[in-house]
């Protein structure tokens, strides 16, 4: 691999991080194009390929901000398609909770200022008032298995990188498939698939302060175990 190939990945890696502010601008279709295509080139179980990438702007997407902060107001539960693994405890709470004070740090949201946090939390549910939405489903057939959600997850992956090496940021948000009728409704996704994430993209808006947030990592020494090394 070539220095500029390598200097150009860890570019993007490195580089990219969770943006939640956005400037209004649209992505050019092209250019949102040019990410999928370069996503789909992510691995999957004997290249079967089971996912499908919803794209919402303009209109449609408003009317799904809309409904979705709608019934978010009036107290109606979540409606999840994938299963959930239940409230985080533990290493994987605190590094929540890590990241989560790093952002309110950086929005001026102290701990007692409710309507700062509630208005925190519905900027999920509007899809951080981004131009475009992306919403990851996989074949219905597939649905209780792991490895289709991990092909998912990998594209979703690419997408995110992607999307950086063309100046786009995003942020990958369960709140945007929480009310999945509303998504499933507006997107005309057919019966046969399984709703499973969704990502905010968008231009950065650099004057935002939580975007200017980079979450910490583990150290390589926390993550991986070697064997057999000198």
């Amino acid at each position: 691999m070539s220095e500029d190939l390598e200097r150009g990945f860890d570019e993007v890696v490195l580089g990219r991080r969770s943006i939640r502010g956005f400037k209004p601008d649209p992505i050019p279709k092209p250019v949102i194009e040019e990410i999928v295509s370069l996503a789909t080139r992510a691995p999957s179980s004997y290249n079967s390929q089971p996912w499908h990438v919803h794209i919402a702007a303009g209109d449609v997407l408003e009317a799904i901000r809309r409904d979705s902060t709608e019934r978010t107001a009036s107290g109606t539960a979540p409606s999840f398609e994938r299963m959930e693994s239940g409230a985080y405890e533990g290493d994987h709470r605190k590094r929540q909770i890590e990241v989560a004070v790093q952002l309110f740090e950086a929005m001026g949201i102290v701990r007692d200022d409710k309507a700062g946090r509630d208005n925190w939390t519905m900027r999920g549910f509007r899809i951080f008032d981004a131009p475009l939405l992306m919403v990851i489903t996989y074949d219905k057939q597939l649905q209780g298995g792991d490895i289709a959600p991990f092909d998912c997850g990998a594209l979703s992956n690419m997408l995110v990188n992607a999307a950086w090496s063309r100046g786009v940021g995003s942020v990958i948000n369960s709140q945007g498939v929480m009310h999945s009728p509303v998504v499933r409704e507006h997107l005309n996704i057919p019966e046969d698939q399984v709703i499973l994430i969704s990502i905010a993209l968008g231009y950065p808006d650099e004057s935002f302060p939580a975007n200017a947030v980079v979450s910490k990592r583990r150290p390589v020494d926390d993550v991986a175990t070697f064997l057999g090394f000198e």
